[in-house]
């Protein structure tokens, strides 16, 4: 029996597992989601993160655990789960022989909504989208952004209380990802719960009230960005590329260096002020250099290795 899950909680599971080959590519997964959160979900290639949606929307069974969304047993009540759910995929999929309006009117009428609140509703997202003057066009005229900003407003033709969106800014231009944010940001003052998974560091930093960063299917770190950053990683970063040797001597002699790593011919220095070692490279002609904060993708990188994953 699945315990009732509160009436803030959107997502609650309890040691939620799937198995692929015998393989745990989600171990053992305690999860909870409350209602408005914006949650992130960061993790390499593999990690789980696309297993771990497809269970939460009734696509993928799961082997063990128990899993509830909005309050319902899965995957038993999947089909009423999905009525109130959006969900944008990696990869636009929208049909390209009809217009703009249309791919949301027919959409909409998968979720029974009569011709009268589609024509309403059809008006609302295309001007949330910024895609008004769009509306007659085939989905070939759309630029990318457009495309994306279209498939969201479609995920939300339902108008659902949980919004899943899946890498929704991989291959868009600076400009139409941010306009994207943008729309995000509004959506999460208007009160949705979000999850999102992205590669994008800086995205999940800047949106997210919440982030969960996971490997080989369980969950490494859990908490708000700034927290995570605070305390996960050191302060600031000091990035050197293509030193001498007889120059990276010369820097690790800062006692205030926490943590010392290597990537192909750059050199990463951890701690908090490295004012040594910045004289050192002050004092040099070597000018290849990055003094900066530490950032979500220092967090990710320590948590997840720098191992290429395909």
């Amino acid at each position: 029996m699945h315990a009732a899950a509160s009436q803030s909680e959107i997502v609650k599971s309890t040691k939620l597992s799937k198995l692929y080959a015998g393989k745990a590519v989600v171990n053992k997964l305690d999860l909870t989601i409350d209602s408005g959160c914006f949650c992130g979900i960061l993790g390499p290639n593999g990690a789980g993160k696309t297993t771990t949606l497809r269970m939460l929307v009734g696509h993928c069974p799961m082997d063990s655990g128990e899993l509830s969304i909005l309050g319902l047993a899965m995957p038993e009540n999947a089909s009423l789960v999905r009525e109130s759910i959006g969900v944008v995929p990696q990869m636009d999929n929208l049909d390209a022989d009809f217009s703009v309006e249309e791919n949301l009117y027919v959409y909409g009428r998968f979720f029974g909504l009569s011709s009268v609140v589609l024509k309403e509703r059809t008006k609302e997202l295309l001007e949330f989208a910024s895609l008004e003057e769009k509306a007659k066009c085939k989905i070939s005229e759309l630029s990318g952004g457009m495309r994306r900003r279209l498939t969201l407003a479609r995920a939300l033709i339902n108008k659902p209380k949980l919004l899943i969106l899946d890498e929704p800014t991989t291959g868009l231009d600076p400009q139409a990802r941010q306009a994207i944010w943008q729309k995000l940001r509004e959506l999460k003052k208007q009160g949705l719960t979000l999850i999102l998974t992205t590669h994008y560091m800086e995205e999940a930093e800047r949106l997210c009230d919440r982030v969960i960063v996971m490997d080989q299917g369980e969950i490494m770190a859990d908490a708000a960005p700034k927290e995570l950053i605070k305390g996960e990683i050191e302060s600031h970063v000091l990035e050197v590329h293509a030193a001498s040797e007889a120059l990276l001597e010369q820097l690790r002699c800062d006692s205030s260096i926490a943590r010392f790593e290597k990537s192909g011919d750059i050199c990463f220095f951890y701690g908090e002020k490295l004012n040594h070692a910045l004289e050192v490279l002050e004092e040099s002609s070597h000018d290849d250099y990055l003094f900066r904060p530490a950032n979500l993708e220092d967090v990710f990188i320590k948590l997840t290795g720098r191992d290429l994953r395909e």
